[in-house]
């Protein structure tokens, strides 16, 4: 019996060594206080509290390395503890060092038995990374909600069910809605109508940000537009991806820019490369395009046929009244084209006083003649130009096209030319470019 009583001697023996090596080389500080003095703290506490060694703070008041305002509650944390092997709730401190600085920590107190009398054992772990990392993060995030706020980009935020985060100002001054606050409003109820790149109107459950929450999809670079309460159209390029690609729950950012400016630049770009300056009408590159599509279809030709008119006697209009005047004869001869023309049918002016028209697919024969007829007439009308009266006749040449044509648009260009020539003299009604002056000088 006394060997099994030896035997259990040195078990605890052994079980309490290692526990005090394991207490010792702790990465936490450890101390035990009873009746209020430290009476043990291992080798963390002490580097953390700023002593040289252990007997630098044996033997003190607990509440000496304590800031003044957390004694109260760390007094009425262990006055809680009733029974050996009761802990407190976790709870954060400051404690003071012997240099007077002080250190933000997290403590756990246990009531525990030490050398036979109750004391408190109180686990200490020092906050200092984790309140730097907090710092860091803290100013991350100022810095980019400063950034975010001063972009001239527009940023939203979207949660999961399709209300707006957050959103910086640019985002509500293209919104128009700046000086007011959009949080919390869903995209479906926002002040203005959302377009797709056509104008049409667009749903937001089919807006590009609404397939990224559903799909988790990235999607950049797509238009879309705005028609905002003060009535103007805002034409937006923007991009959506979610906040935490990780977290299946995560909000989705939306990104765009106002490029309003940019788009109608570009039409107005792409109007002039396409359109004749001095009538508006399609010029040579547009017309030989469409025609260029007519011709590579098998069927349900979109163009029918092509006229090619040319004005008799243009040149001594010009010769005589100067070109000014040859300008404004033009201008009135192209609105003649096109009120005389369906709105399907493609107007251009190809160079000089000659004019391409494509007829939309469908027109009879017999439609044909009366058209032609009507365009002799219309040109034949006379014209009133700064004190002139001018008598403009045409030539009208016609070429039909028929599936499967294998012409080059220059080609038929070049029938509906050998067309035109081949009608000019039943062309002359009144000579060509014949030229009256009125009794009065009014322009027309």
């Amino acid at each position: 019996m006394s060997d099994e009583k030896g035997d259990g001697a040195v078990d605890a023996e052994q079980l309490a060594q290692r526990y005090r090596s394991l207490v010792d080389h702790s990465p936490d500080g450890v101390v035990v206080h009873e009746g209020g003095k430290l009476v043990y703290a291992n080798p963390a506490i002490v580097r953390l509290l700023g002593a040289n060694a252990v007997r630098d703070i044996l033997g003190r008041p607990v509440t000496q390395f304590v800031a003044p305002r957390d004694i109260g509650p760390m007094l009425a944390r262990i006055a809680r503890l009733n029974a050996t092997g009761d802990a407190s709730e976790p709870a954060e401190m400051a404690l003071i060092r012997l240099d007077g600085g002080t250190v933000d920590v997290e403590t756990v107190s246990v009531l525990t038995i030490w050398q036979k009398r109750r004391a408190h054992q109180v686990v200490i772990h020092d906050l200092t990374a984790q309140r730097r990392a907090e710092d860091a993060q803290r100013r991350a995030e100022q810095h980019f909600t400063t950034v975010v706020s001063q972009l001239e980009e527009g940023v939203v935020v979207i949660d999961r069910g399709g209300c707006i985060e957050s959103i910086n100002p640019a985002a509500l001054r293209i919104f128009g809605h700046a000086g007011g606050d959009l949080v919390g409003t869903a995209i479906a109820a926002l002040p203005l109508a959302l377009l797709d790149p056509n104008g049409q109107p667009l749903s937001a459950s089919r807006h590009p940000v609404a397939r990224t929450l559903a799909t988790g999809e990235t999607i950049a670079r797509y238009v879309f537009g705005v028609d905002r309460a003060d009535g103007q159209r805002r034409w937006l390029s923007g991009s959506s991806r979610l906040l935490n690609p990780g977290d299946p729950e995560s909000p989705a950012v939306s990104s765009f820019n106002d490029i309003t400016e940019f788009r109608a630049s570009r039409r107005q770009l792409e109007y002039q490369a396409t359109h004749d300056p001095l009538t508006g009408l399609a010029n040579r590159s547009l017309v030989l395009s469409r025609l260029a599509g007519a011709l590579g279809t098998s069927e349900d030709l979109p163009v029918s046929t092509v006229l090619f008119i040319d004005l008799d006697g243009f040149k001594s209009i010009n010769d005589t009244l100067g070109h000014a005047i040859g300008d404004t004869v033009l201008q009135i001869v192209a609105q003649r084209l096109q009120r005389s023309l369906r709105q399907d049918d493609v107007v251009g002016r190809i160079g000089g006083d000659e004019f391409l028209v494509l007829l939309s697919g469908g027109t009879l024969p017999v439609d044909l003649d009366g058209l032609v007829t009507r365009l002799r007439q219309a040109m034949a009308e006379p014209i009133i130009a700064r004190g002139h009266r001018i008598h403009v006749d045409a030539s009208i040449g016609v070429t039909p096209l028929h599936p499967g044509d294998t012409r080059t648009p220059e080609a038929v260009l070049h029938d509906a030319d050998v067309a035109m020539y081949q009608a000019k003299p039943a062309a002359h009604h009144e000579g060509p470019g014949s030229i009256r002056r009125p009794n009065n000088t009014h322009a027309s």
